[in-house]
């Protein structure tokens, strides 16, 4: 049995502490407090609060399995204990000096948070043996079973969403059962804890005997025909049964969630976009709002019932769709002309001034007669297919979704055509593409355009959703959001965007009653992304080997003298 490591044993007990510090300081401890979980055992408060103590028993036993299972588990109930110092020296500062004079947040509600409701010395003593426990719970998951540990984690993830997302269940069960349905799982807003036992058991078994038989199947090497005319089979199962649930979605939802679905698909159709641009061909674009504005801009003009349009009732929704994506592919041409030879942060500055110029022009007096200037494009019908007017939530959802999966179909096939091998050879070394034959200036203005016209085709989407477009939505920001979900997803996977645009886009919107701290979460999820999963959730495989070649294939040790 190997010695305690006192110093890392100090060292993440510290940074665990610091964590639960700051996010008590800063209030989110107590403002995510009043959402509660499992009935009144656990809310989001004590999640962000104990977070950070679980995670140092998890680190401080990482890379030790030799040390022994008692001697990690010990090591990890230290390391929550010294996690909850900080917390616990609040406190007791707190009950001597009237701190609430310098840190706002520091009130009675936070003290009776970190106290369970205790003043006593009994509430300084609970607090010290949870944040002991919450590291001996990370440490005693860290040594588990890689398998049992794989099934552990995704359960206690999807019970956890199922509780923080409680209102959002309740209503899709409202409306597809009934009102007394729901109240046998959920109590007001927060899950039965007998509810969230049983969810957990069922869900770890399910997620256990699918990775045996994954591992199994993989041990086995050979497969059967007849094992894989039954994988297919259920594959073609899984995709018509998505489907359906696609097409049934927002009515099943309701109008709140098929608004949020739209959003997220409006992000996925920029994301697919944007990673034919960044994640193919490899060229930083911070400028693509501006192919997003030129879409909604052209779709507005064309189609609005006021004094902007220069051939009232000519355009309808359809048939200015085609221009709207046209303009689109030529200002990602006219763009591409200027960086041909500039790369990595240069591409990026002048992408990024592109996009302010675009938006300046946009609320500039000079162009308003065309562009309606600081007033927008007022009076832009709605979308209208066989007698069908798309004026709500529900219907506009299927307009983005036909939208987001033809730009994912298009994406697949570039992807693995001769054009998606020239990017990725040029996104590689642009040097060595052009010494085996690459035309660098068709490849990079055909990424550019084609790009741009995904994302003039999502401005287009949007413009008829709003009915008013303004200057001021089309901020910085966009670009930085739709570079950011296929960053976090993975750059170069089409899944990776979907998934990427739900983390990004979705989950803060259904979290709404906490925008105050939004863009903070948005921080820390980037950081700790980039820190821990530089590929994102679901990384291209070329973007994985790339990425994780030196963990797979650690260096030979050096021979010595």
């Amino acid at each position: 049995m190997q010695k305690f490591q006192f110093k890392s044993i100090v060292r993440h007990g510290l940074l665990g502490s610091v964590i639960a510090l700051y996010f008590s300081v800063i209030g989110m401890v107590e403002a995510f407090g009043s959402r509660d979980l499992f009935g009144e055992y656990l809310n989001l408060g004590h999640l962000l609060l104990f977070g950070g103590i679980i995670w140092s028993g998890f680190a401080v036993t990482t890379g030790r399995r030799k040390a022994g299972w008692l001697t990690n588990l010990v090591s990890a109930t230290l390391a929550g204990a010294v996690a909850g110092v900080l917390p616990l020296l609040l406190v007791l500062a707190n009950r001597q000096i009237e701190l609430r004079e310098v840190f706002v947040n520091v009130n009675p509600n936070l003290m009776s948070i970190l106290t369970f409701e205790r003043a006593d010395t009994a509430g300084l003593l609970l607090l010290l043996g949870v944040s002991a426990a919450g590291g001996l719970l990370g440490g005693l998951y860290n040594i588990l079973h890689a398998r049992i540990r794989k099934a552990i984690g995704m359960s206690v993830t999807v019970t956890l969403l199922m509780a923080i997302f409680a209102d959002l269940v309740i209503q899709v069960l409202s409306n597809v059962a009934s009102r007394e349905t729901t109240k046998l799982f959920y109590v007001g807003d927060s899950m039965k804890p007998a509810v969230a036992v049983v969810l957990f058991a069922a869900l770890a078994a399910l997620f256990y005997a699918r990775q045996t038989l994954a591992d199994k199947r993989a041990t086995e090497g050979t497969v059967s025909t007849e094992t894989k005319k039954a994988q297919l089979r259920t594959r073609i199962f899984q995709f018509v049964g998505f489907g359906i649930v696609l097409l049934i979605a927002p009515w099943v939802l309701g109008s709140f969630l098929s608004q949020v679905l739209f959003e997220i698909g409006r992000f996925v159709l920029l994301g697919l976009g944007l990673n034919i641009v960044v994640g193919y061909a490899g060229l930083l674009d911070l400028g693509y709002v501006a192919f997003f504005a030129f879409g909604a801009y052209t779709m507005g003009v064309l189609t609005t019932t006021g004094p902007l349009n220069p051939a009232p009732g000519l355009f309808n929704f359809w048939t200015a769709l085609p221009i709207v994506v046209l303009v689109g592919v030529f200002f990602g041409v006219i763009l591409g002309f200027p960086v041909l030879r500039m790369r990595g942060d240069y591409l990026a500055i002048v992408t990024l001034g592109f996009g302010e110029i675009i938006r300046i022009l946009a609320l500039s007096d000079w162009l308003a007669p065309i562009m309606g200037g600081a007033q927008g494009v007022l009076k832009i019908p709605n979308p209208v297919l066989f007698g069908v007017e798309f004026n709500s939530p529900e219907r506009m959802y299927y307009l983005v979704l036909f939208g987001s999966l033809l730009a994912a179909f298009i994406s697949i096939r570039l992807r693995d055509s001769r054009l998606g091998r020239q990017w990725m050879a040029m996104r590689e070394d642009e040097d060595v593409a052009e010494a085996m034959g690459i035309n660098l200036v068709q490849t990079k203005l055909l990424a550019f355009a084609i790009g741009a016209g995904f994302s003039a085709l999502g401005g287009a989407i949007f413009a008829a959703r709003l009915v008013n477009i303004f200057p001021h939505s089309f901020n910085l920001l966009i670009s930085i959001n739709a570079l950011s979900l296929i960053i976090v997803g993975g750059l170069g996977s089409i899944p990776g965007v979907i998934v990427g645009a739900f983390v990004l886009v979705g989950l803060p919107e259904l979290l709404r009653e906490f925008t105050e701290y939004r863009l903070l979460m948005y921080g820390i999820l980037l950081i700790v992304m980039m820190l821990n999963r530089p590929e994102g959730f679901i990384p291209a495989e070329i973007f994985k080997r790339e990425l994780r070649a030196g963990e797979e294939n650690p260096a030979p040790a050096k021979a010595e003298a």
